[in-house]
């Protein structure tokens, strides 16, 4: 009995529900989500930091390496962020970083929503500045 060989390069099955589920990919990826602890070395071994709140919400308190682009001008980040480096998105509670985070994933950017938002990065010791 033979089978037909399968491409090298499609995502088995379990590849794809780690994806939707955000666990961490074996390829070296981020995954859809990581949460503050993780973020804090990923930004540190010099991964970008996107903000996508809303500019009132960004004025109140963001960590000072962090880039702002508000979710509503996504479309304006690739511009500011370097194609080779991880991308954590962080918002206020997790929900616009992740639709976010898809978004950049579909154009080729290994980015990952920051699970909890601002007040987990506050938690784990992220620094913010007003």
């Amino acid at each position: 009995m033979t089978t037909s060989p399968t491409p090298s390069d499609a995502p088995t099955f379990f590849e794809h529900l780690r994806g939707l589920f955000g666990s961490t990919p074996d390829d070296g990826r981020l995954g859809s989500k990581v949460d503050a602890a993780r973020a804090l070395d990923l930004i540190a071994d010099g991964a970008t930091l996107l903000d996508v709140r809303e500019k009132g919400e960004w004025k109140s308190g963001h960590a000072p390496h962090a880039i702002h682009v508000p979710l509503g001008q996504i479309d304006q980040a690739p511009r500011r962020l370097h194609s080779g480096r991880p991308v954590v998105v962080v918002c206020a509670s997790g929900v616009r970083s992740r639709t976010a985070a898809k978004h950049l994933r579909g154009l080729g950017f290994d980015a990952a929503s920051l699970s909890g938002g601002m007040p987990a990065w506050q938690r784990a010791g992220g620094e913010v500045r007003r």
